[in-house]
């Protein structure tokens, strides 16, 4: 399979490309990049106009299977990866059961086969059951495909056993991802703590949970050298230990998602439990944070930490109601619509932070890169084309997102994964 993309701003910060030429895709990897190629192809796209970046990867995705199908599924949750613009996924393992044996990993992975419409790479557990207790078999693991680790929605709050984890996940050269909560200042938490949590009369979660359990990730990846990746930051306190940790040489990294730069606690007001989140949504001066770090390359990352839920499961009301948003379909329209295209953000940071940099962390060598040899995973998009988000149009099973019904400036309008159109979804070669 030849496919030949002609005259589209190729724009890759990794390989420090950004300029008009036209990609031949053969087979399922780049096979040349150059300002004027004319050959014969089974597809030319015209893709004039267009930004051409390497395929987003999601490091933080949840996709619900096994156990949860009602959701979300690999199916689904693929598909709308594929609509949003992500060519790779990483799913975590917080299904039922969870991910913490290989024969549950060898069942999403067959799964993964079968329905993905994108790259799928299989997060597993840390921990036994994510209870934080005894170590999962992490070689075992790691030998049967697992991606990361991480007990994501469960921290491993035992800093003896993570010191273990991480000292295991370095040796197999895995990135080990946490959930900083501390859980029992954490506990019953709905909301931010603060004014929106007392105007509502609801229990509230203090910043100093994740701080606590951020320093504690921290000094342990100090002491030992073994590398964390910090999961989804939320507050300012957050941002200020992870600029002391790459200071002092730390190997720390981080991801913030686009509801925790785009969205603040008074959103709550507004749209309810839909913005019912773990960590909460945050102040502005929070989000003011997030948003300089990112753009400052303190925070690595992009990760929408993709969360489905049922209608019925939101619709309980604030404090019965499951923490997590939709993100895989909303994330990049908003996040060109409201950072980039209003000058907040440049557009090379985003790219960098949705591919150059979690191909890194992930150690992908063949991905986030436009380049001969490398995967022809590739995301195009325009500036001038605009989104609609609508309950009809997503592709996810779940519609918990206060952005329904909302249009964006900034479109992705094609998205590549080894070499085949997978989105739009009907341009099927």
């Amino acid at each position: 399979m030849k496919l030949l993309l002609k005259k589209g701003r190729v724009l890759d910060p990794g390989e420090k490309i950004d300029g008009i030429f036209d990609l031949l895709l053969v087979d399922g990897q780049i096979a040349a990049i150059h300002p004027d190629l004319s050959m014969e192809a089974d597809l030319v796209i015209e893709a004039a106009g267009l930004i051409i970046a390497p395929g987003f990867i999601d490091l933080h995705v949840h996709l619900r299977q096994p156990g949860f199908e009602h959701k979300e599924t690999i199916a689904s949750g693929s598909r709308a990866a594929a609509r949003g613009g992500f060519t790779t996924i990483c799913c975590m393992p917080n299904t039922n059961p969870p991910v913490d044996s290989v024969e549950t990993l060898n069942l999403i992975k067959n799964k993964i086969h079968q329905e993905a419409a994108v790259n799928v790479l299989p997060v597993a557990a840390v921990s036994i059951g994510q209870k934080g207790e005894e170590l999962a078999p992490l070689e075992q693991l790691a030998e049967a495909g697992a991606a990361a680790f991480s007990d994501d929605g469960q921290p491993v709050s035992n800093s003896f056993l993570m010191k273990r984890a991480m000292a295991g996940a370095a040796s197999l050269g895995k990135l080990l991802i946490d959930h900083c909560e501390e859980k029992s200042l954490a506990s019953g938490g709905v909301i931010n703590e603060g004014r929106i949590s007392r105007e509502l009369n609801v229990p509230g979660i203090p910043a100093a949970a994740e701080e606590i359990m951020v320093a504690r990730d921290i000094i342990l990846a100090r002491n030992t050298g073994h590398p964390v990746h910090l999961a989804h930051l939320s507050t300012a306190g957050s941002v200020e230990f992870l600029a002391w940790a790459k200071s002092v040489g730390a190997p720390v990294s981080a991801e913030v998602t686009p509801h925790h730069l785009l969205l603040t606690e008074e959103d709550l007001l507004q749209y309810g439990p839909v913005c019912k989140v773990n960590p909460p949504l945050r102040t502005e001066a929070d989000r003011q944070a997030l948003i300089r770090a990112l753009r400052d390359g303190l925070i690595d990352a992009i990760a929408t930490d993709h969360a489905p839920h049922a209608d019925d499961e939101k619709n309980q009301g604030l404090e019965k109601a499951p923490f997590g948003i939709n993100g895989l379909e909303t994330a990049v329209p908003s996040l060109l619509d409201r950072l980039v295209i209003r000058g907040e953000l440049p557009l090379a940071r985003l790219i960098e932070a949705l591919s150059t940099i979690p191909a890194r962390l992930l150690g992908l060598e063949n991905k986030g890169r436009i380049k001969p040899g490398a995967d022809a995973d590739l995301t195009l998009l325009s500036l001038e084309r605009r989104t609609f988000i609508s309950r009809e149009n997503l592709q996810s099973k779940s519609h918990n997102t206060p952005f329904l019904n909302t249009e964006f400036q900034g479109a992705v309008v094609m998205t590549i994964v080894k070499g085949m159109i997978v989105y739009p979804f009907e341009k099927q070669p």
